[in-house]
């Protein structure tokens, strides 16, 4: 017996050895993997460093180059604009000094002819020397040559404070922070959605570039994200918010933002966002003469003065239709609405093909499927097959979610997001959300996007 309990303890013993030593070996091979990756990651830093420092160096003598050349240049025109004034300045001193020769010879001729004693001789002179001096004090131009005596060349500066200032803003560019999308402030349509996103280097953000693809299921983001063939590219974006059109309405798309500047570019996380479905209204001129649409066509209610002489009808059979049709017809997509019952205990809820007889109940027949109440009697109907169901006693607003591309029409509890039943059809037709109310009133609400409780997209047949 003791040697079955050493035995065993034995086995025992080399089994958790053997199994610690397996996870030693894996754990040291994990180490000997982030050692090899952390070396390549230094010799990934020592060869980017000595590349970006040798790009400084060539910038710096870039910039070198491009000052001694405006140097040169501006040095050049200093220069020549020191010559041109000196040369008209020296043209300006020889006119002043030959006037005043002239002048001097002037006054020395009169000074002699002053002094001649003989009247004779004084006269024949003195008339000549007075005309010349007469001549030449009432001419400016011929004693005073035109002169410039304010171009000293002290008008001009060289101002270089703004060049200085951006010499010393030269620094070491990086690529822009990943730009965060805020989906709280994002907006859609049908088919349109606005994104919006915020980025902690907004000023040194020259563009930002938008992306987005449908969104097919959680296990595909990964993927979606690394495959360039199927995202839509919206480049040169200036703003920190751009509009999508042309989506597919009650459809979830992924997008992602990338900031860009000269030193490349850093992409946020994927944002996950949906357009809404496609909003109708009721059409007035589809409705039974004993109902009553309402001006924003969205309710339809029961004209109880004109049902008072009516007789009850049989359970979903009845005399007459009493329906309305929205005013579209679908042919592809998801798409969701609800219907407010306002206390109605008598009204039908669906979807009919255009085909579909006009005077016949809906899901009466292969061309219509419903959701039926009839007093505390519910059941969905298709093609004259009843099918009972059981939802809360006060179901007071009804969902409906129709994928037409894979043919299911689903209705919910929408205050409770209880799934009532979903009808399966391979849908031939373009269909037109139908009602039909016999008490009281039912009230549209569209426009909506598919709740995410029911937007499991990745779930979708």
């Amino acid at each position: 017996m003791t040697l079955h309990k050493d035995a065993f303890s034995k086995l025992d013993t080399e089994q958790n050895l053997e199994s610690n030593l397996t996870n030693l070996i894996k754990r040291n091979t994990e180490l000997e993997t982030l050692l090899a990756k952390l070396i390549q990651t230094c010799q990934h830093v020592e060869v980017n460093a000595s590349r970006q420092e040798a790009k400084l160096t060539e910038e710096c003598d870039l910039l070198i180059e491009i000052i001694q050349q405006r140097r040169q240049i501006i040095g050049t025109k200093i220069k020549e604009g020191k010559v041109i004034r000196l040369r008209k300045l020296a043209q300006q001193i020889a006119n002043c000094k030959q006037c005043l020769e002239r002048s001097a010879s002037l006054i020395s001729q009169a000074e002699h002819s002053l002094k001649e004693n003989d009247h004779a001789r004084f006269l024949q002179t003195a008339k000549n020397i007075t005309e010349r001096v007469s001549m030449a004090t009432a001419s400016s131009q011929v004693l005073i040559p035109e002169i410039n005596l304010n171009d000293t060349f002290d008008t001009f500066a060289l101002d270089f404070s703004r060049e200085k200032k951006l010499l010393e803003c030269l620094d070491y560019l990086t690529a822009p922070n990943p730009p965060a999308i805020r989906e709280e402030l994002c907006t859609a349509s049908y088919d349109t959605i606005t994104v919006h996103w915020t980025s902690e280097d907004e000023f040194s953000v020259v563009s930002y570039e938008l992306q987005y693809t449908i969104f097919t299921g959680q296990a595909n983001v990964v993927s979606l994200c690394n495959s360039a063939d199927s995202w839509m590219i919206v480049p040169n974006i200036k703003q920190n918010h751009y509009t999508v059109h042309g989506l597919q309405s009650g459809t979830k798309y992924i997008f992602t933002v990338k900031a860009i500047n000269q030193a490349g570019s850093r992409s946020s996380e994927p944002g996950k966002l949906k357009t809404n479905s496609q909003p109708f209204r009721l059409d007035p001129k589809s409705a039974h003469r004993k109902l009553k649409v309402s001006h924003d066509n969205l309710t339809v209610e029961r004209d109880e003065s004109s049902s008072k002489k009516s007789h009850a009808p049989e359970r979903f059979a009845g005399q007459g239709s009493y329906g309305v049709a929205g005013n579209v017809f679908i042919d592809s997509g998801r798409h969701y609405w609800e219907v407010v019952t306002s206390g109605s205990t008598w009204y039908a809820i669906g979807l009919a093909y255009r085909s579909a007889p006009k005077h016949e109940w809906i899901g009466k027949n292969a061309a219509s499927w419903a959701l039926c109440r009839c007093h505390n009697h519910w059941a969905v109907r298709h093609d004259g097959k009843e099918t009972p169901i059981a939802p809360a006693p006060h179901l007071r607003r009804v969902g409906v979610l129709l994928d037409y591309d894979n043919g299911s029409i689903a209705f919910y509890d929408a205050l409770s997001s209880v799934h009532l039943h979903t009808f399966h059809a391979a849908l031939a037709q373009p269909v037109c959300p139908t009602f039909t109310v016999w008490n009281k009133c039912l009230t549209i609400v569209t426009g909506l996007p598919i709740p995410d409780h029911l937007d499991c997209t990745e779930q979708r047949p």
